[in-house]
């Protein structure tokens, strides 16, 4: 079986294999979409396909919806030469449930996959970027694709030059992806003033940080501001950016475990006579097949100026700022990503390769325990939607421990320096504002940061070097470590002080925050010798 238009027509085939197919008119879709689009997505990862995309495939076998979502990719042209258009923008849902079971299902919501690379492309979305049906532009493009800023504080190189070069950049389209979007919205702006009224639209961060619309507000506002002081753009576009009634930023927290393509789900889907398998890797592994979790969150500030889609009859939460400020605090900075953080930390260091091996070590759970109810719940404001306490429950009970999630420490700790300051840096910022709490009464929080530095080290538990998941800041971090080595006594102060000391990597000074000596006494038995992780960590929990 292929993942194309004319393969699903053979319905039989597909429903031998336990493969559900779409049940709506995928033909008419298409054309309701490109004759008024509502839904463009940037980013064509994995969480997209098999979350946002399939509500809205939901919506479309209900009646509720007519239209579809294009879909862009930013960085990486590839995937939509090698996953998208060789599958018809199609892709095959693999949900790994907990109790075993198996749901097989195709996602054939997304209408077009657009690279903005291509100027071609780039000039097709300008064209749906002007439509007036437009209601939101929503994105996956991980924490780091917001930032303008280096290390030191300064604009990297890409957004400097597209401040310089304006919305057409030197060649048609800036370099920079936030700059690259906020060129299109640019093109909404003057489509808007040809037509003498305003269009209004609402850009959805989907991504894992702190008051992620806020980031992408910042970050656009940027660009439409430069642009409008050198005269690249007209005055009244950063007006028109910073006007919610018009062009709106809604917060957002999203929550579905979604690994890369994995080769037992792989051996699996060709068992059952499906072709289309092969892995595209260039960063993030991709393939026409997604597999995930079952477990699904999303919860979005209700604020859409043209119009808001009807996702929560899928199971959304459309609630206030404040409540999703709460739930995404609840979530990022306590009762899911931290504890993922740490165990994805603590297994590349032990030798593991499957989260859900990791739930097998009453240490690591311990660890995860003592940090989401001891540490984290004391400083989480319940959001009244989700109960923080069952959150934690379900995350460690049964959605880390469930076996047949092929999810890795690997990928969980990829760009960790970008994001322990939100995963943990707010915690202890909670801790430092409380007049109930002292911040020098956590523990496990400081161990896992100290070993966070031994992480960095590349060498695990055994004395054996292993491979650092990709992070921007990892070539700078190693080499402020270069020379440490395993069972050197230290003292290792003047190695860690830059380190430790650095707000953009723990969102606050650790020795400032009164916990830089713990953290480096902790690194010191932590890099005692082959052994030492699983001592340290033993020592601590218990």
């Amino acid at each position: 079986m292929r993942l194309n238009n004319k393969e699903l027509k053979n319905r039989p085939q597909w429903e031998k294999a336990g493969v559900e197919l779409p049940k709506f008119d995928r033909e008419a879709m298409i054309t309701a979409t490109k004759a008024a689009p509502e839904w463009v997505h940037f980013g064509a990862g994995n969480i997209f396909r098999i979350f946002p995309a399939a509500l809205q495939q939901t919506l479309l076998e209900q009646g509720l919806e007519k239209t579809g979502i294009i879909v862009v990719a930013g960085r990486d042209g590839g995937i939509i030469d090698r996953v998208f258009k060789p599958c018809d923008n199609l892709t095959l849902g693999v949900t790994l449930k907990a109790n075993g079971d198996i749901q097989k299902k195709i996602i054939a919501s997304m209408v077009d996959a657009l690279w903005m690379g291509n100027q071609a492309d780039f000039e097709a979305l300008k064209a749906v970027f002007r439509a007036p049906s437009l209601k939101l532009a929503s994105l996956t493009i991980t924490e780091k694709g917001y930032n303008l800023k280096g290390p030191n504080g300064d604009f990297i190189g890409d957004a400097v030059a597209d401040f310089a070069s304006g919305p057409s950049g030197p060649g048609g389209a800036p370099k920079n992806y936030i700059a690259k979007i906020t060129a299109l919205v640019y093109e909404r702006y003057l489509a808007g003033k040809q037509a003498g009224k305003a269009l209004p639209l609402a850009l959805v961060s989907m991504d894992n940080c702190s008051h992620n619309g806020d980031k992408l507000f910042a970050a656009v506002e940027s660009f439409a501001a430069k642009w409008a002081e050198a005269g690249l753009a007209e005055k009244g576009f950063p007006d028109y950016i910073r006007d919610r009634s018009l062009v709106s930023f809604p917060w957002t927290m999203i929550d579905k475990i979604t690994p890369g393509p994995d080769q037992g789900v792989k051996a699996l889907l060709e068992k059952n006579g499906f072709d289309d398998t092969e892995f595209y890797v260039k960063t993030t592994p991709t393939a026409p097949f997604v597999n995930a979790e079952e477990p699904q969150y999303l919860v979005i500030e209700d604020a859409f100026p043209n119009g808001r889609p009807v996702l929560d009859k899928v199971g959304v939460l459309f609630t206030d700022k404040a409540t999703v400020d709460k739930v995404e605090k609840m979530k990022v900075c306590t009762c899911l990503n931290p504890l993922h953080t740490s165990l994805a930390i603590f297994g590349c260091l032990l030798g593991y390769t499957r989260i859900s091996e990791e739930l097998k070590n009453p240490d690591l759970v311990k660890l995860i325990e003592g940090i989401g109810y001891n540490e984290g719940i004391p400083v989480v404001t319940d959001p009244g939607i989700i109960s923080p306490k069952k959150f934690i429950d379900e995350v460690i009970r049964v959605r880390f421990p469930n076996p047949f999630m092929p999810d890795t420490p690997q990928r969980i700790a990829s760009d960790s320096s970008q994001k322990i300051p939100v995963r943990f840096g707010e915690t202890i910022k909670a801790y430092l504002g409380s007049s109930a709490l002292d911040v020098k009464n956590l523990k496990l929080i400081p161990l896992v940061l100290a070993a966070w530095v031994r992480y960095l080290l590349g060498i695990n538990d055994e004395g054996k070097p292993f491979t650092v998941s990709p992070d921007p800041l990892y070539e700078s971090l190693s080499k402020t470590l270069a020379g440490i080595s395993l069972g050197q006594k230290g003292p290792f102060h003047e190695k860690l002080r830059p380190i430790l000391s650095n707000p953009a990597l723990f969102a606050v000074n650790l020795y400032d925050a009164g916990l830089g000596e713990k953290v480096e006494a902790y690194f010191a038995e932590l890099t005692a010798g082959p052994g030492a992780v699983a001592a340290t960590l033993k020592k601590y929990v218990d």
